[in-house]
């Protein structure tokens, strides 16, 4: 029988060193992905830590499941977003949450698997698909090339891409689209290049394109300000939180988030006491990004842009 094939965690030792996990610890993994960080926190934690992991892809649920089952009863999957923390704590209680972790992003298996449409080098034939659930209710990016406005398609790529040219590609795309539909990477990928944006630029305009429609099909960005904020409500006193961005989008939020959170008060500076009644929440690990060496990204090149940050939970007020 072949041995399967698993794909290297990023920042793994970082990741279990920021969560400073004990045996017995319960650690929910809100992206379980191909379920690498899952497995090393099941080991860290023997022999009676457990693990709850989250996934909204049912084939990546499959996957860490067929790799976690020698773990036994101390594995629970549940098919969710990381949006839905809170449900999963209320169906835990009264156990604590010992620390959580997300690894934000495409997991290897979608980049892996061509019909996903993930990712323009796919082939030609790839179709626009990108929804991280697979088949789930909302629109592929398909969908969105045929739906959107040009002004709705500029806002799109300006924000989730930062994609310079993002006013002509969309009026491209309009235009395309009453004479030939894009349904395929192939499609989007040409136009990208017929337009000509990016020229010149080191990396290929096309990767911000479908960056930016990822993020938008998945509402990428919305999940995570939620998840953020119901890990921080759902963790015990002296939890720990640690998160993978790979993108600046993601660290950017991240960050915010956490500072926030540490900061408690979000009254004005000037005023002379504070009226708003929030206490801080967090107390932050990570100053700065905790990012892979040069050995990780040679042995794992998709590490390169991942970017670490950690916090504890702090005890209510």
């Amino acid at each position: 029988m072949a041995t399967t094939e698993y794909h290297e965690p990023v920042l793994l030792a970082e990741t279990l060193g920021l969560l400073d996990l004990k045996p017995g610890s319960l650690v929910v993994d809100g992206t379980l992905g191909g379920g690498g960080h899952a497995e090393a926190i099941l080991e860290r934690t023997a022999p009676d830590g457990r693990l709850v992991g989250l996934d909204l892809d049912p084939e990546a649920l499959r996957e860490a499941g067929r790799r976690l089952a020698p773990f036994g009863e101390r594995v629970k999957l549940v098919h969710a977003s990381f949006r839905r923390l809170e449900d999963v704590a209320a169906d835990l209680a009264p156990t604590p949450i010992d620390g959580i972790v997300l690894d934000l992003g495409v997991s290897s298996h979608q980049l892996d698997e061509p019909a996903r449409g993930f990712r323009f080098g796919d082939g030609p034939e790839s179709p626009l698909d990108m929804r991280m659930d697979g088949a789930g209710s909302r629109p592929t990016a398909a969908a969105l090339l045929a739906d959107l406005s040009a002004e709705d398609l500029e806002r799109l790529f300006s924000e989730f891409g930062q994609l310079p040219g993002a006013r002509r590609l969309a009026r491209a795309i309009v235009a395309r689209r009453t004479s030939e539909p894009l349904v395929t990477a192939g499609d989007l990928v040409s136009l990208v290049r017929e337009t000509g944006i990016g020229r010149g630029r080191k990396h290929n305009p096309a990767t911000l394109v479908f960056q930016a429609l990822r993020i938008a099909v998945n509402d990428e960005l919305g999940a995570l300000e939620e998840g953020l904020q119901a890990a921080i409500r759902v963790l015990r006193p002296g939890g720990r939180l640690a998160v993978i961005a790979y993108h600046s989008l993601e660290d950017r939020l991240v960050k915010q988030t956490f500072r926030a959170a540490e900061r408690g008060c979000t009254c004005p500076p000037e005023w002379p006491a504070c009226r708003c009644g929030f206490e801080p929440s967090l107390q932050v690990l990570t100053r700065k990004p905790i990012v892979p060496g040069e050995d990780e990204i040679a042995r794992n090149p998709r590490a390169r842009s991942a970017r670490l940050r950690g916090a504890i939970r702090l005890e209510a007020a």
